[in-house]
């Protein structure tokens, strides 16, 4: 019985094992989508991005900070070694005689007789000594202090909001950055893994030939030529095969990183490559999207560089203005002395007013002015620029779009070409020559046809990052 059980827990473990390290391999099937928003959560950039957008709101609070008001407490303890000491000396009448001592100041320093004859002293007495402080002693002070007027925070708490747009502004670009890379590379890992399909298809119909050829050749029917041929063409497909196994290896490693996964990972993609009339409606569609430089991200960071410019050259004006702070101290003291100066409370206002500075200040407020102009050029330049590059980015969608088509048909033709070779060779019409020619005729237009899609994609990414697109694909 005991043998029974522990035969059957000894399976169930093993079951579980097993569907432990069966789901373990299992890979993750992305969608482009799914890819985009995997990265949009994990990639590293993406990260920091955020890292920084909450680093800007603190930043902000601090700026915001400067003007509430300020509370601070400082303790000390002190030792005195030696503390001075104080006495002031007195005066009584006696009828003792007390010899004067000049360096202590003690003694008679004046007599009176009576009628009766008894004589009076006046006798100077030492007095009783009075410490002028303590020799251990704890102090703290409580200081409340509160801005009243800056030119430079009423700047700040202006420059809150341009900063706060820059912090996000930059996380909408890095996004932007990252949607792009990780389009490309996939539309990459998609054109690899058709290649491949196709050219192990082209394999296995060259070996098949080749087995046909190499009967017919024992038999005395084709030349050894022939065989030697066709084995050649064998090697250039393999050949391909195993470059673009390579590319496919480094390529799903790439996208491992961009989606912030483990490189023990395995992953799929189940969209399948855009082509044809989907491709050709999707170009168009995006060829005649409309430009608006004020969405573009580049213009967006522009417009807030020259607006930190612009508070610059406002928090310089500030310079001319005075300061004024006011003050509350509190000291409390553990011991305190006989003698003791310290005010327990104190209320004050501290103002600063720059008078002259030899012309520094007219200096710096006039390269703050001069350094805003650069920046409002900058941006006319660079409004410019992204309406002539939006131009050039449709003309070349356009352009890479027609290619497509003409690749496409050329694919087309050579596969038709291709496989009439295929059959006048079996039949012995064609020679293995003209087999050769074709194949590699077949393969070109293959690699230019694939090729062509990818630069069609790559062109649309371009084309969306500028036209700012796909920043909401996290929330579809």
């Amino acid at each position: 019985m005991f043998r029974k059980l522990k035969k059957i827990l000894l399976s169930v473990a093993l079951a579980f094992i097993v569907t432990l390290f069966s789901s373990a391999q299992e890979a993750l099937k992305l969608s482009l989508d799914k890819s985009i928003k995997m990265a949009l959560q994990n990639n590293t950039n993406i990260l920091n991005s955020k890292l920084d957008l909450k680093i800007a709101q603190n930043k902000i609070w601090e700026l915001t900070a400067m003007g509430l008001p300020h509370i601070d407490a400082k303790s000390s303890y002190q030792h005195l070694f030696i503390v001075p000491v104080i006495n002031f000396p007195g005066t009584q009448l006696s009828k003792t005689n007390v010899p004067y001592n000049a360096n202590t100041g003690v003694g008679t320093i004046s007599s009176l007789q009576l009628s009766d004859g008894e004589n009076i002293y006046l006798n100077s007495t030492s007095g009783t000594p009075i410490e002028l402080g303590l020799a251990n002693n704890i102090s703290t002070d409580i200081t409340v202090s509160q801005l009243i007027f800056s030119g430079s925070y009423i700047v700040g708490l202006q420059a809150r909001k341009a900063y706060a747009n820059l912090a996000k502004q930059n996380d909408e670009k890095t996004r932007l950055d990252v949607i792009e890379t990780v389009i490309n590379t996939y539309h990459m890992i998609q054109l690899a893994e058709e290649s491949r399909s196709i050219l192990v298809q082209n394999l296995e119909n060259t070996l098949k030939i080749l087995n046909d050829i190499t009967e017919m050749n024992k038999q005395g029917f084709v030349e050894k030529t022939d065989v030697d041929q066709l084995e050649v063409t064998a090697n250039t497909v393999r050949n391909a095969i195993n470059q673009i196994d390579s590319n496919l290896d480094m390529g799903y490693r790439l996208m491992k990183i961009q989606l912030g996964l483990e490189e023990a990972s395995k992953i799929e993609l189940s969209d399948q490559m855009e082509t044809g009339e989907s491709l050709l409606q999707s170009s168009m569609k995006l060829v005649g999207e409309q430009f608006d430089v004020n969405q573009n991200t580049d213009y967006k960071l522009i417009q807030s560089s020259e607006e930190f410019t612009k508070l610059d050259w406002k928090n310089s004006k500030t310079n001319f203005l005075p300061t004024l702070s006011g003050f509350y101290n509190h000291n409390i003291q553990l011991n305190t002395a006989v003698f003791n100066f310290v005010p327990k409370d104190l209320i004050g206002i501290n103002l600063t007013l720059p008078l002259f500075s030899s012309g520094e200040r007219l200096s710096v407020l006039a390269q703050k002015r001069m350094t805003y102009e650069k920046a409002v050029n900058t941006r006319k330049l660079i409004s410019n620029s992204l309406i002539m590059q939006a131009s050039q980015y449709r003309n070349d969608v356009k352009l890479k779009l027609e290619k497509y088509l003409n690749q496409k048909k050329s694919k087309e033709l050579s596969d038709e070409i291709y496989q009439r070779t295929i059959e006048k060779y079996r039949q012995g019409v064609s020679s293995s020559m003209d087999m050769m020619t074709i194949q590699n005729q077949y393969l070109t237009n293959l690699t230019g046809y694939y090729q062509s899609i990818y630069d069609l994609q790559e062109a649309k990414s371009k084309l969306e990052k500028l036209f700012n697109i796909n920043q909401d694909v996290e929330n579809k």
